[in-house]
């Protein structure tokens, strides 16, 4: 089973630096937004919780030799992002690479963001994956993102990009062979097939490993037949999956994935903060980690742990780290 949590080295995944709408840390930068103190407290705190997993959502972060000119200022070379590696696999931890390739989540392409479903796209998306996938020395997995692709997007950006039916199938598609081509397996977020189950279901290639994505409290009867429905959908229609969830969510989602979802589909539990990797969102992380550690312990027979669990405990010099900004979304 995979207990993975989702870490971001590059954190330019939504708005322009200068877009029309503003708010902390969702408009791109260009230095990188990284503090690696963190990173390293993370990884022993995760091998200490018993997790095996780290997602790791590359953007911006890394200075690819195929394409340094997409770096932030202070991102890691390809030497540090060895080396990473080579720790996180003698911890014990496996790595895997995100690049999210959805046209709304892509600022970390740079000026390739606005060249979508072209010859040159193409070419560099390839560069990029075939880089990742040499560097992580061919992982298991490799997650492509593609979530959120939706013209509802477009009033958060001064240019914007959303592609539909067979554009949308097409680029997938060309994801797909280049990861082929490298004998990685493709993962990605499934929540096109929210909208479009039929579409969904007649082309989407069986051996992708899915991700439905679900941050509510599970009560709400509309979200239980809708988007919660899709992890049961999954399996009923033979996929793999890696159910996704979000801070204290995560305890809810791995009771009902393992309550109705079948052992040959669920393949593990992604956790996710979607916080930068910086020392002021030190308490979301280590608590988001600290939760999928008791959702495990659950998951493998300590059921107490879904109605009791324990709040993660703040260390004392740490709460002025930590500021609440109500008027930002992360």
């Amino acid at each position: 089973m995979i207990w993975a949590y989702l870490v971001h080295i590059g954190f330019n995944m939504w708005r322009e630096e200068n877009g029309p709408v503003r708010a902390e840390f969702t408009n791109a930068s260009p230095i990188l937004r990284f503090d690696k103190e963190m990173w390293d407290e993370i990884l022993v705190f995760m091998k200490e919780s018993g997790l095996n997993t780290v997602v790791m959502d590359l953007g911006e972060g890394i200075k690819y030799e195929s394409h340094p000119e997409i770096a932030a200022e202070g991102a890691w070379s390809i030497s540090q992002l060895k080396s990473e590696i080579k720790k996180m696999k003698e911890m014990g931890i496996t790595p895997i690479p995100k690049l999210n390739f959805f046209a709304s989540h892509d600022e970390w392409l740079g000026d390739y963001s606005r060249c979508v479903s072209s010859q040159l796209y193409y070419q560099v998306c390839s560069d990029l994956i075939k880089e990742v996938c040499q560097v992580f020395e061919n992982p298991p997995l490799f997650h492509l993102g593609m979530d959120e692709e939706r013209d509802s997007y477009g009033q958060y950006w001064g240019y914007s990009v959303t592609r539909h039916g067979d554009f949308w199938w097409k680029d997938l598609y060309f994801f797909f062979d280049v990861l082929e081509k490298c004998g990685v397996r493709p993962w990605i977020w499934s929540d096109y097939a929210w909208n479009r189950p039929n579409e969904f279901r007649a082309k989407m290639p069986k051996h992708v490993m899915l991700s439905n994505w679900y941050y509510g409290e599970f009560y709400d009867i509309r979200e239980l037949e809708g988007t919660v429905s899709f992890y049961d959908k999954l399996d009923k229609w033979g996929y793999e999956q890696i159910p996704c969830g979000m801070n204290i969510n995560i305890l809810r989602t791995v009771k009902y994935c393992m309550d109705r979802v079948s052992k040959e589909s669920l393949k593990g539990f992604l956790q996710t903060s979607w916080k930068p990797t910086i020392l002021r969102r030190r308490y979301q992380h280590l608590g988001c980690i600290d939760l999928l550690r008791q959702a495990k312990e659950g998951y493998y027979g300590n059921d107490e742990m879904f109605d009791n669990w324990v709040p993660f405990q703040r260390p004392s010099g740490y709460d002025k780290d930590y500021v609440s900004l109500p008027d930002v979304d992360f």
